[in-house]
């Protein structure tokens, strides 16, 4: 999820990808220091995207003692993947960014272990998709929705699609580009919203109808997004021709937030009857060197500190009731009030299959 904060990578980057948080400095000692460090460092796994501003970090190693390491590992898919396959044996103690389009591969792979978090009494429970057991805790949620270019429709005075119906009339012909549900997160959670839509027999229908209607596939949402899409900062240097692209409903407030000087109005809108709710998941790794301080992590993640720094870092939505949202996010975001959504369980079942599916009927 959350390929929207690519705009902002890099804060928190590191050498090989890793970063250390603290609230101490030096990196010296004796052996002896070095190992009593080492026990107080929990190590946080997550997909590129993460992002945390270093005084709410800082501010966890005031609490609890631990200092934060952080090592991304690729897109979720890809960082999901690793974990399975060092499950029992994990690379760190948190895993954070499995959604529910990948949970039940995580899950079904033995890669957590139990732990209901402190504070998962603020987290609403539909929410709390693996309540019964708590391998994982809920940590943020945001909707993959078509954005669009206002000025794009204006300057035609047309009115921009609302709905997947409206994707595939012809007055929407050669607009929409859209990613890879092989390669990207967003590309996979618009497939999902129109399975959600038309159900298993329908949207392989809906498909061809976007094909016949000039969708275009970018392998990536920063292709699709800041190459193709005309709305976008990225997109109008490239001179992208297409005013319509999957992104998120908290795509608009990047828009504001990096402009300069910062427009009163986005440029960019929603189509919120094209929304698909993601949410994503931290979970304490099977095999954690540093269970303790993993628990701690995890407590904090759905803290109040936490859950209110998600959406300027991650431009997403906090779970937790009692966060508030940033004015730049009232202001500028989309809501989706009934945003499609599926069973983890019946896309565990279906996914791979879809995929298959959808890459004959689209990229042939």
């Amino acid at each position: 999820m959350s390929t929207t904060t690519k705009v902002a990578a890099g804060v928190l980057a590191g050498a090989l990808g890793v970063t250390a948080l603290t609230a101490c400095g030096g990196d010296g000692g004796s052996g002896e220091d070095r190992g009593a460090t080492a026990s107080k460092t929990v190590t946080l796994v997550s997909h590129d995207s993460f992002n945390a501003s270093p005084e709410v970090l800082k501010e966890f190693t005031e609490r609890t003692g631990y200092t934060v390491k952080i090592l991304k590992s690729g897109d979720a898919g890809e960082a999901v993947n690793k974990a399975v396959l060092t499950k029992g044996a994990p690379q760190g103690d948190v895993f954070f960014g499995v959604d529910n389009t990948l949970l039940s591969r995580a899950l079904d792979n033995g890669v957590f272990q139990p732990y209901q978090a402190k504070g998962l009494d603020r987290v609403p429970e539909d929410l709390q998709l693996d309540k019964a057991e708590h391998r994982v805790t809920p940590v943020d949620t945001g909707d993959i929705c078509v954005n669009y270019d206002k000025k794009f429709f204006a300057d035609r005075k047309l009115a921009p699609p609302k709905t997947f119906d409206d994707l595939a009339k012809p007055a929407y012909k050669d607009m929409l580009v859209v990613e890879n549900p092989e390669r990207s997160s967003p590309g996979l959670g618009f497939l999902l919203g129109t399975a959600a839509e038309y159900g298993d027999g329908g949207w392989p229908d809906y498909w061809k109808k976007l094909k016949a209607n000039g969708v275009k596939v970018a392998d990536s949402w920063e292709i699709a997004y800041n190459q193709e899409f005309s709305g976008s900062a990225g997109g109008k240097k490239a001179k992208g021709d297409r005013p319509l692209v999957v992104s998120y409903a908290s795509s608009p407030p990047v828009e504001v937030l990096y402009a300069e000087p910062q427009p009163e109005e986005a440029p960019t809108g929603v189509s919120t009857g094209t929304c698909f709710r993601q949410t994503e998941f931290a979970g304490l790794l099977a095999g954690a060197k540093n269970p303790e301080g993993g628990k701690a992590l995890l407590d904090f993640l759905i803290s109040k500190d936490f859950q209110e720094d998600v959406p300027l870092q991650m431009f997403v939505n906090p779970v937790a009731k009692d966060a508030e949202l940033p004015a730049l996010f009232t202001e500028h975001g989309a809501t989706a009030d009934d945003p499609h959504a599926l069973d983890p369980k019946k896309i565990a079942d279906n996914r791979d299959q879809w995929i298959q599916t959808w890459s004959s009927l689209v990229l042939r």
